[in-house]
């Protein structure tokens, strides 16, 4: 992160990871062990055996902790103990990046949405349902498990995996079941699991990562060693799946713009994140913004001295226009309507309003 920009939220994005069994979600998580990016993760399952990485299958009982290596960490949990492993894992020993629960087993996922939202735990924030779906399977699960439908509703991103063994028909029924829901989701193809990480998190700022040449570490090598074996390159443009668009202004953005752009976002527009400058609104606050699906939280962390004062955004999505979301961004950007010199502050307090009910405080739960 640049010096001089807004200090990082100390919040750690909890995602949960759901899927009916045969849809691949284990596969999509190990993948995501192997391809971190440097990003140390947390795992919360209720079984160590289905987790390998690096090579090792991590094996215990309910109730343990055990190093993936790297800075990973795996539980091992029941959902009554999963407020308590949540305390275990955003300790700032540590130092974790993201973490992810795998669903099955252990609760229905909307179930676990509602337990994280409701936290008290102030580390974590929400960071998104991901409902794997086995596309060459879709209609058998359907009918042995209707109630992926009220799945499928509230997921915030659908990845739609085995598109290798599917055919443009069952892809589409998959789609059309996802719109059928009212949902906006995402959705996004895969084969073996594999999905770009940044759709998830974002990759961990190596001090190193501006020069040429550094290190190799385990996982380059550990990755290196796996393309070679299986014949992979390593641009296999997994962000071809969806799009990305970033967003940075020097001019203030209007709070009652801003906020008729995030309440009305499009579908597939998955993950917004990143630094909105207020101006007037808050002269003394950068206001982190932190959206995934429906969901969306403000946290008002105060300007870096002497540090240039932007907004910054990162928006990524699959089916997006991001041209046209560029547009109406910048149409976000300046004051309000002009008002008396005596009016200035409580308009400029009153133009806070719709901002602020997304700021959560002592007792939220949403």
């Amino acid at each position: 992160m640049n010096p001089s920009s807004p200090p990082r939220s100390r919040q750690i994005p909890v995602i949960v990871l759901a899927g009916f069994l045969g849809s691949g979600k284990t596969t999509l998580l190990n993948h995501l062990l192997r391809h971190r990016a440097g990003n140390r993760i947390g795992v919360i399952v209720n079984d160590f055996g289905s987790i390998e990485i690096d090579a090792m299958t991590v094996s215990g009982q309910v109730g343990s902790t055990v190093s993936l290596g790297g800075g990973c960490l795996c539980c091992a949990v029941d959902v009554s103990e999963l407020d308590t492993y949540l305390e275990t894992l955003t300790r700032p020993a540590a130092r974790l990046d993201v973490i992810v629960i795998e669903a099955s087993g252990l609760a229905e996922p909307q179930e676990l949405v509602r337990m994280l939202l409701a936290s008290d735990n102030p580390h974590i924030v929400y960071g998104g349902l991901v409902e794997v779906v086995d596309a060459a399977e879709f209609a058998a699960t359907r009918e042995r498990h209707p109630e992926i439908d009220r799945h499928l509703a509230v997921a915030d991103l659908v990845v739609l995996n085995k598109t290798d063994r599917a055919g443009e028909a069952d892809r589409l029924r998959v789609r059309e079941a996802v719109a059928a829901t009212g949902s906006t989701a995402a959705v996004v193809p895969a084969s073996y699991g594999r999905v770009d990480p940044e759709l998830l998190f974002d990759p961990a700022l190596r001090p190193d990562s501006e020069e040429k040449a550094r290190q190799l570490t385990f996982e380059d090598l550990y990755l290196e060693e796996r393309a070679a074996e299986s014949g992979e390159e390593h641009g296999d443009h997994l962000h071809a799946a969806y799009e990305s668009l970033d967003f940075t202004s020097d001019v203030p953005m209007s709070p009652r713009r801003l906020m008729a752009f995030l309440d009305s976002r499009p579908e597939g527009l998955y993950r917004i994140k990143g630094y909105v400058d207020f101006g007037a609104g808050d002269p003394d606050n950068a206001y982190a913004l932190h959206a995934v699906g429906r969901f969306l939280r403000f946290a008002p962390q105060p300007w870096a001295r002497g540090g240039p004062r932007l907004t910054r955004l990162v928006l990524i999505g699959s089916g997006i226009d991001a041209s046209a979301l560029r547009k109406e961004l910048e149409g976000c950007r300046g004051p309000g309507e002009p008002t008396p010199d005596t009016a200035q502050d409580a308009a400029h307090e009153r133009s806070m309003w719709g901002v602020l009910r997304y700021v959560r405080g002592p007792g939220d739960d949403t």
